[in-house]
């Protein structure tokens, strides 16, 4: 069994943005190579910007936009990245192999704070295809310099 845990980003209108949607995109694509037959999809975000919860807003593109119709739970009270980790846990404990899936500097913040919780489910956490080569080219400097200033708090035997 796997989980694939796609986590939001601030979200103040009634769709899913457009980072949330790559977000989405990047999970999809993250899935087993079964499909989501034997994979749950994690959903995690609160209502950060407003309005409904991330985590609400990109199961309805999953599935309205993208025709998922597999095993999909939400997260939807998380504030941080830590809180998206600490509420996800009890969705992920029984799983084989996680990915979490965001930005890469974002996901790599995650899973060093899953590491920090609990450093057993980490050991299962496995890449997902949440980077392409190519992909967001234009704002790639700006999500670089973004992603070195969130990474602040992790230590260098985290970044994995």
């Amino acid at each position: 069994m796997e989980a694939v845990v796609v986590l939001g980003f601030r979200n103040p209108q009634p769709t899913a943005n457009a980072i949330n949607r790559w977000r989405v995109r990047a999970g999809m694509r993250s899935l087993a190579t079964d499909g989501a037959r034997g994979t749950r999809v994690i959903f995690s975000g609160g209502a950060i910007g407003g309005g409904a919860a991330e985590a609400r807003l990109m199961a309805d593109y999953a599935k309205s936009q993208l025709g998922f119709d597999g095993t999909l739970l939400l997260e939807d009270r998380s504030a941080t990245t830590w809180e998206n980790i600490t509420r996800v846990i009890p969705l992920i404990e029984d799983v084989d192999r996680i990915k979490i899936v965001s930005q890469p500097a974002h996901a790599l913040k995650a899973r060093a704070y899953l590491r920090r919780q609990r450093p057993d489910l980490a050991a299962r956490v496995v890449r997902a295809e949440d980077y392409r080569a190519g992909e967001w080219m234009a704002v790639k400097p700006l999500l670089a310099l973004y992603g070195l200033w969130t990474l602040r708090g992790i230590e260098a035997d985290e970044r994995k």
